[in-house]
Formats: C-alpha cells, structure tokens, sequence
C-alpha cells in the first residue's frame, strides 16, 4: 500500500470558536470541506518509509513549534467501476 505524508499548516482558531465547537459538539476542523494548505507533500512504498519520512519531517522548526504538523495517509487504490470494465456493453 502507498502512503502520502503531507506537512501542512495548522490554521489559527479563536478561543470563541474553540468554545463554541465544544458546546454544540460539532466539529471545530472538517479536512474535507476546509483542508488545511499543503507545504510539502512526499510519497512513500510502504509503512515504515512513510513513518521514517514523518519522523523526519517532524524535526522541521515550524513542526516543532506547532505551526505545523505532520499527517501520514494511505491511499487506496481505486477500482474501475463496473461499467468501466473491458466487455462491459454498458447495458
């Protein structure tokens, strides 16, 4: 399996909406409507290669101070859907 690890920037939030988020019980940060912006992205075989490359972007100072921070995600493989199949007539 492929792993894609991405530094990214963490995004300032005010303490109003800290509180906010905790007394509705919702979400404060949703990565798939408002992902974070992307400084360095890096690909990886396998586990362990991502995890080392993690490890290693994480000594970067702004990681360390936590402006920051370091993600290791796999990626899985899509599959052609059925009609995209070879024979397939499409009926």
């Amino acid at each position: 399996m492929r792993f894609l690890i991405v530094r990214t920037d963490i995004r300032a939030v005010a303490d109003g909406d800290i509180a906010a988020a905790w007394a509705d019980g919702h979400r404060l940060r949703d990565e798939t409507t408002a992902p974070e912006s992307r400084r360095q992205t890096v690909h990886a075989e396998n586990r362990d290669a991502a995890l080392q490359l993690a490890r290693a972007l994480a000594t970067v100072g702004a990681v360390r101070a936590g402006k920051q921070r370091v993600k290791v995600l796999p990626l899985i493989e899509s599959r052609p859907a059925f009609r995209d199949r070879p024979g397939h007539t499409g009926t």
